[in-house]
């Protein structure tokens, strides 16, 4: 397992074939055209998340449980936020269909909310080398630091908006997804436990 994780390419496989399988199936599950494009849109987004909690709790799993999974992970970390980009890019064009096509009027709030989320996804994607590291300085770790807080807070505040809604079954979605998004928060600035210094004879 930790030997295919700490391939390069395995994020960005894996980001492919999760919003390709998710966009095959919202096709097959929907009964009319529009109900298709829906649930594409959303099972992309779903598809995604995976992914990006991993590189949000990279370093935070191998903090706490070192090994050789979470070490790889923590190697690939760069990959599997560029996993995460190719998975949402799929969301974002079924999302798109949806939304010009099926669901017009969508509010200005979320639209300039999604919009900055997404340019802050490919902002990431488009720095995530060495030498941009080098060129931007500082500016490149509070770039990242603030791009990958905001899009868990997208995350967040979508499913928390489904878990106080009207529809029973979207509820269950919002309280389900929203949990884990919180608890990976709380698990990332969780104070971790210091050891007790060993006592020496004085």
């Amino acid at each position: 397992m930790a030997g295919w994780l700490d391939r390069r390419s395995a994020p960005l496989l894996l980001g492919l074939v999760a919003g390709l399988l998710a966009v095959a199936a919202g096709l097959l599950a929907g009964g009319d055209a529009a109900e298709r494009a829906g649930l594409a849109a959303r099972w992309t987004a779903r598809a995604g998340l995976p992914l990006f909690l991993v590189a949000f709790l990279a370093s935070t799993l191998v903090r706490r449980w070192p090994g050789p999974v979470t070490r790889a992970l923590l190697r690939r970390r760069r990959q599997w936020g560029l996993g995460f980009a190719l998975a949402h890019t799929i969301h974002l064009v079924a999302l798109g269909i949806n939304v010009v096509v099926y669901a017009p009027g969508r509010s200005w709030g979320s639209v300039i909310g999604g919009g900055l989320a997404y340019a802050l996804v490919y902002l990431m994607a488009l720095t995530s080398t060495d030498a941009w590291q080098r060129r931007l300085g500082r500016w490149w770790g509070r770039l990242h630091r603030f791009g990958i807080y905001y899009i868990w807070f997208i995350f967040t505040a979508s499913y928390a908006g489904r878990a106080f809604g009207d529809d029973p079954g979207k509820r269950v979605v919002g309280l389900v997804f929203g949990s884990i998004l919180i608890a990976a928060l709380a698990l990332r600035l969780w104070p971790q436990r210091r050891r007790a210094a060993p006592m020496t004879a004085g």
